[in-house]
Parts: structure tokens; sequence; C-alpha cells
């Protein structure tokens, strides 16, 4: 492992092995650069239909500038957003509680 700050990442970039998804993160726009820096996930939960999420598109742009600023490459991806008020805010909140574990699963797998 080249940089020590890659702990978690260098298991999907690092190695003979990782050399499709390098090349998966290359077809995206990803050089040599972005993936020698620990890679920093960004889950968003922007959608352009709804007003309390319709702003976090801009604040995701503000984050990127941040994680790259302070030496990472960041990796944005979208996560299950659920809108609910009044009589069905209890089964929202528990599809929430179901979103929330899917983020984490997927965080886990990508790292495995």
């Amino acid at each position: 492992m080249s940089n020590p700050l890659k702990h978690a990442s260098a298991t999907i970039t690092d190695g003979r092995d990782r050399a499709p998804a390098r090349s998966m993160f290359k077809a995206i726009g990803f050089n040599d650069e972005d993936l020698a820096k620990p890679i920093i996930g960004i889950a968003n939960t922007w959608i352009e239909t709804m007003p309390c999420n319709f702003t976090l598109r801009d604040l995701a742009v503000k984050v990127k500038e941040g994680v790259r600023a302070a030496g990472g490459t960041p990796m944005e991806f979208n996560t299950i957003v659920y809108e609910g008020e009044g009589p069905i805010a209890t089964i929202t909140l528990n599809r929430r509680d179901d979103g929330n574990m899917s983020t984490a699963e997927l965080c886990e797998e990508v790292r495995d």
C-alpha cells in the first residue's frame, strides 16, 4: 500500500487483482493521481422533487471540494430518500431505518 491513509480504499484500488475496479473508476473520470489518494464516500439523498432535499446537491459539491482540499478523492453516491409527513410518519421512519442500513451495507460491501 503506497499511501498509509488509504487503509480502507486500498482494498478496492491497489494490486494487480484490482485492475478491473481501477478501470471502472477510470471510466468515470478518475486518474492514477486520484486513485493514489484515499477515496472518501459521500452519501447524498438529493432529489429534485422534494424541497427538503433539493439543496443537498449544492452542499455535496462543497463537501467534495473539502475532501479534495484535504488530500482525498471524493466519490458521491445516491442513497434512498423517503418523504413522509402526517399519518404515514411512523411508516416512513421505519423505511428510513431500512435505507440507512442499506447505505451502511453498501459501504461495507465496497470495502470487502
